[in-house]
């Protein structure tokens, strides 16, 4: 899977950009504000829909314009795709596929995999759950749409069944409708936490091996699963509702103090460990990019391992915070992966004097292409 090239119109700093890409590394270098993070951005804006620096589309919009539009082509195992995304200020984003709209954003999910790597992703170890939960779920989604679609339905009964526990407090007799409440919201968050469940179990396995050889046996890292509740097995959907409607019963009282659900995989978590101890804690800031690297080299694994080919592998800025050996540890093992890595100097990158590699010059919104 690769990209053979990108179309931006008005799309940020760029009023009208055209990129033909190297299938093997592309290296977008210039000053600081320039608009290299922009094409990383408008690539995986194409993978998930979305932007990973903001939920607002009108803030992708160029200044004093009134829309943008990103169109991609790509090149699978089972032959060229386009992808075309555009928005109009106050109306709703349009995605084409193969010329093709699509009505949602989870048909987009699948056509175009990407993995994102920017030094914002050490908040996945510093931060809180919500953190962990995002890079695991955009992950998931892009793998299975199913569990895309999954989460914007429990999302949808996770409002529905607040709004029920405040209306609670001004009429008693609707706790009776709690029931049927509890039985939907368990029903989708089951299968939400099954596939979470899956998912950690093989991002532990992978990452522990690619953490071993970053660093020469001597740091073992570890990923365990801390879902919201005691779940007793993870071996079938029904027995994981069962254990949420008993959650949720336990907590009822609590519930309907405080006029929240909080029993579900919106209250999921993860530890990440080195060693055994809490890497968040006891991690130095390099112990906790080098984690970082591993999860997202474990990342790349799983999604060959599901698809059968690379994924797209997105590098923002994250060259200039990994030492020496972590970069030639990086470089060494991205080989037969299409990468985009944004820096400010090329210098590195000329001194391996790497094969197949396409320097991309970026300057105030402008493109020169480099062979």
């Amino acid at each position: 899977m690769y990209i053979s090239g990108l179309l931006l119109k008005n799309f940020r700093n760029y009023r009208d950009v055209s990129i033909l890409f190297s299938r093997d590394l592309n290296i977008i270098y210039g000053n600081n504000a320039q608009g290299k993070t922009n094409i990383i951005e408008a690539i995986f804006l194409c993978a998930s829909g979305r932007s990973h620096r903001t939920s607002k589309d009108s803030e992708l919009v160029k200044i004093n314009t009134n829309g943008f539009n990103v169109s991609m082509e790509l090149i699978k195992g089972e032959g060229n795709k386009s992808i075309d995304i555009k928005y109009e200020t106050g109306k709703k984003k349009m995605i084409k596929i193969n010329e093709i709209p699509v009505s949602r954003i989870g048909n987009l999910m699948g056509n175009l995999l990407a993995v994102i790597f920017s030094p914002e992703d050490i908040l996945i170890i510093k931060e809180g759950p919500s953190q962990r939960r995002r890079f695991i779920d955009i992950t998931i989604s892009q793998l299975k749409p199913s569990y895309f679609y999954d989460l914007q339905q429990f999302n949808k009964i996770l409002l529905q069944r607040n709004t029920l526990l405040k209306e609670i407090q001004f009429n008693r007799s609707l706790i009776e409708t709690l029931d049927i409440w509890d039985d939907k919201i368990s029903e989708t968050a089951a299968r939400i936490m099954m596939v979470r469940n899956g998912f950690i179990n093989e991002l532990d396995e992978k990452s522990k091996n690619i953490h071993h050889k970053i660093t020469n046996g001597r740091e073992e890292l570890g990923i365990r699963y801390k879902p919201s509740i005691n779940i007793k097995t993870f071996d079938d959907v029904d027995s994981l509702k069962k254990d949420l409607m008993d959650g949720l019963s336990k907590k009822r009282d609590i519930e309907l103090k405080r006029c929240i659900t909080t029993v579900g995989p919106h209250r999921d978590d993860y530890d990440i460990l080195l060693n055994g101890l809490s890497l968040k804690i006891y991690g130095s800031q390099g112990q906790q990019r080098t984690a970082v690297l591993s999860l997202k080299l474990a990342e790349i694994e799983i999604i060959k391992s599901v698809i059968g080919e690379n994924p797209v592998l997105l590098l923002d800025d994250v060259m200039s915070e990994l030492d020496f050996e972590r970069r030639e540890f990086l470089i060494e093992n991205i080989k037969n992966i299409q990468t985009f890595i944004t820096c400010t100097e090329k210098d590195f990158f000329l001194r391996k004097n790497l094969e197949q590699v396409l320097f991309i010059h970026v300057e105030d919104g402008n493109v020169k292409i480099e062979n």
